[in-house]
């Protein structure tokens, strides 16, 4: 836990300001991103403080599936179903703004609007699937 963390913070539920979706995972938290990209943008992430994508290794492929799994049953209970019409994603340091992994679920994808394609396009410098 790091006190200086607002997504520590959020997940401990210390930040009012930001409700939690319900999620299955105890591990895992899940709300909406204050500055949405898409009708639907929810942030994933790890109730333990982890650094940003660029700490993920070999070993974080189950945690980082757990997260897509969770990001999908939000939609889900959300009324998106739609699979197909989803971007999931990681910015890359030092276009994240917050330096605890959270990952963004933007629904539908094909409604991003035009800086949105940009800021979270597909496997760019900035962001990765």
């Amino acid at each position: 836990y790091d006190g200086k963390c607002v997504f520590c913070r959020i997940a401990r539920r210390e930040e009012p300001g930001t409700a939690l979706l319900p999620c299955e995972d105890e591990d895992l938290v899940c709300f909406r991103d204050i500055k949405p990209g898409a009708p639907h943008h929810y942030l994933v992430v790890p109730v333990k403080h982890m650094g940003n994508c660029k700490t993920l290794k070999k070993e974080h492929i189950p945690l980082v599936k757990r997260m897509m799994e969770v990001g999908k049953a939000v939609l889900q209970k959300n009324n998106f179903n739609d699979l197909n019409d989803v971007r999931m994603g990681f910015h890359w340091p030092p276009f994240c703004s917050i330096a605890h992994l959270h990952l963004h679920v933007l629904a539908p994808a094909s409604q991003l609007g035009f800086l949105s394609r940009i800021y979270y396009r597909i496997n760019s410098y900035w962001f990765i699937t």
